[in-house]
């Protein structure tokens, strides 16, 4: 049986359908599905009873069954732009009206901190060594976070000693899969045990990277890395693609640089959306805001909604 949640979950991201039409299909009284999604009525279970054939024309059987993209955003160093990245890529899919949640797996808790939760008391680390279920802070609608700070540190040894540690965090993620469109994982800039942990977890990993003459080194090692959990754990895991970031276009060598680093990596999927310096997004993380809350009329604003809107095309509802 429908309860009422999902049916006000469904109905949000179905925009299109008109609440009228719906009634009258289930037989419903005028009104009844309009002041359901306003919060002035709770559906019955004659009502629900009455909306499942109907809603099943619409696809819900489908939508009930969903589960999120997860992806891990990853990169070998620092510094290259994947916390901005997470939370402005998050932000971006939320503009579309996908539900986000963002993971920080980084005991640095850059994420956390850029959005202005410090010394958070629930955490990442509880659900990795006391089996408790995620904690999620809500941020915005259909922005939610995971946040870390520096005790993250203190699971590494834990999760590393045992076989299955590497296993923990997904297993501690399947609940929330069916809640999200898409989570977004903040990685370490290192192939640790958080990073294994992540990749794992995921859908596919999506890699940050500048235009810079080092660019490449490193990412033959992560691309090992992915191969192997792919083989060994997570069969469906792939490359989402590959970012250029803190990209200045009027200059020549960074062109040349992203055209090297394209020949180096052939046969890797490149995202044509390239995010361009922008000195608001280091601004916008320093007041813990995200990019189109700081400064909606940027161009890192323009870029990340671009990227946020290819990702949504290479998955398609």
């Amino acid at each position: 049986m429908l309860t009422h949640e999902e049916v006000y979950k469904f109905l949000k991201k179905k925009p299109t359908l008109s609440h009228s039409g719906l009634n009258k299909e289930a037989g419903l009284p005028t009104g009844t599905l309009a002041k359901a999604m306003n919060g002035q009525r709770t559906l019955s279970e004659a009502h629900l009873k009455a909306l499942v054939p109907v809603l099943r024309q619409y696809g819900i059987d489908d939508f009930l069954n969903h589960r999120a993209i997860v992806l891990a955003v990853v990169n070998h160093k620092g510094g290259v732009g994947k916390t901005t990245t997470t939370i402005n890529l998050g932000k971006g899919l939320a503009n579309r009206g996908q539900s986000v949640l963002l993971i920080d797996m980084d005991s640095q808790g850059n994420l956390s901190q850029s959005l202005g939760v410090h010394n958070p008391e629930q955490q990442l680390l509880q659900a990795l060594t006391q089996n408790v279920p995620i904690p999620v802070v809500p941020l915005k609608e259909n922005y939610h976070l995971v946040p870390s700070d520096l005790e993250l540190a203190r699971a590494e040894a834990d999760l590393t000693k045992t076989p299955s540690g590497v296993l923990r965090f997904r297993n501690a993620l399947t609940p929330l899969l069916t809640q999200y469109d898409y989570i977004l994982i903040d990685c370490p800039p290192s192939l640790t045990i958080f990073t294994y942990s992540a990749l794992v977890a995921s859908t596919a990993a999506l890699v940050v990277l500048e235009p810079e003459a080092s660019a490449v080194k490193g990412m033959y090692n992560l691309l090992e890395l992915i191969h192997d959990i792919k083989e060994s754990f997570n069969a469906r895991l792939g490359v989402e693609g590959i970012v250029m970031a803190r990209v200045n276009p009027q200059l020549v060598l960074h062109r040349e640089l992203m055209a090297q680093v394209r020949a180096d990596l052939k046969g890797q999927p490149f995202f044509k959306t390239e995010i361009r310096q922008n000195i608001a997004l280091a601004e916008s993380q320093y007041v813990g805001q995200d990019i189109f809350e700081y400064k909606p009329t940027s161009t890192g604003a323009t870029d990340y909604q671009a990227l946020a809107d290819e990702v949504v095309a290479k998955h398609p509802a």
